[in-house]
């Protein structure tokens, strides 16, 4: 497997590429069966729309790593707190006021579906593609826990000033609870992992620290003791000046750079040979034309020579033309016409 290969620190050209949500609201065949299955907790929690929604991007473009379809608010959902998917609103949970409210050991049982999808995702793939894995960072499901839906999160971060063990509470829950669920996903045929923590960059140093650094350093750690070998991908969105020390601290594998960072600004604060992840931006995904084959060939230059997977900076858009990732692969896999 080539994405693998480049976990292990191995330079493979052309790279491995897949696209974070690359099953999902851009491609025609997944709204088809998302209006089929009706409510989209409906169509996480059944493993034979998930496991079909996770396969369509890897017919139609040969990617070389699919990605689980779920959602990073399940694990809270199993966990005892109430989740819906509000039309245009995204998700919406009751407020965490009392972690007495959550039971972790309940929550395999809940998720159990998912685990399903997995094996029969990792059964229908090619050999040749790995299986990704996923939980969301504790940090980032604490935000929605805590204030029960996206947007800025406000009271988780008062909270984290005025109430700072409640915080640290919730969050020691959540990294016994992400490695019990990241295990089960290896154990039913993932071959690799990935943390979304992506809301890390909406805390302070000192609270990036605490809140992101040291929960992701338990988890990578208690996985590696569980299975040694697992390859781990952190993703610290807007992480800044602190990418190097997450990526030193954490031991993650790798680390999925956002759009704003600077790559080359990015190598030099992190260790050396570090593997890095992404970075093209979603946009220029949509704009597709010259701006996304100069944008495409630019990215593959700095990363030639170098353990890299190609990805975007965060998820793909609804709104992107599905020509356009034709087009990418093409210019990735040097087979389109531009020069």
């Amino acid at each position: 497997m080539k994405l693998l290969k480049v976990l292990n620190g191995e330079p493979v050209w052309p790279p491995p590429v897949w696209l974070m949500r690359q099953a999902g609201r851009y491609l025609p065949e997944y709204r088809a069966l998302r209006e089929k299955a009706g409510e989209f907790l409906s169509l996480c929690l059944n493993p034979e729309f998930a496991t079909e929604v996770t396969l369509q991007p890897i017919r139609r473009y040969g990617f070389d790593a699919a990605i689980l379809f779920s959602d990073i608010l399940i694990l809270p959902m199993a966990l005892g707190q109430g989740l819906a998917f509000a039309q245009g609103e995204g998700p919406m949970l009751p407020p965490l006021h009392n972690i007495a409210a959550l039971d972790p050991s309940a929550a395999p049982t809940h998720y159990k579906p998912v685990m399903e999808t997995v094996r029969r995702v990792r059964a229908a793939l090619p050999e040749k593609t790995a299986l990704i894995g996923f939980a969301g960072g504790p940090a980032t499901v604490a935000c929605y826990m805590l204030d029960g839906k996206g947007g800025g999160f406000p009271r988780t971060r008062a909270l984290a000033y005025e109430n700072p063990d409640f915080v640290t509470a919730v969050l020691d829950i959540l990294v016994e609870a992400t490695i019990v669920y990241l295990q089960a996903q290896l154990d039913a045929g993932a071959d690799c992992l990935m943390l979304f923590e992506s809301w890390a960059g909406i805390f302070p140093p000192e609270q990036f620290r605490a809140f992101v650094i040291g929960p992701t350093q338990r988890i990578v750690t208690a996985l590696k003791a569980k299975t040694p070998g697992v390859k781990i991908i952190g993703f610290p969105r807007l992480s800044g000046l602190l990418l190097g020390e997450y990526t030193e601290k954490t031991g993650v594998d790798a680390i999925g750079l956002d759009t704003v960072t600077d790559l080359p600004a990015a190598i030099a604060a992190c260790p050396e040979n570090t593997v890095f992840q992404g970075n093209l931006d979603p946009l220029v995904l949509k704009t597709g034309g010259p701006a996304l084959d100069a944008a495409v060939l630019r990215l593959l230059e700095q990363c030639r020579g170098r353990p890299h997977i190609f990805n975007l900076g965060h998820g793909i858009t609804p709104d992107v033309p599905p020509e356009n990732v034709e087009r990418l692969m093409k210019l990735i896999r040097g087979t389109s016409d531009v020069p």
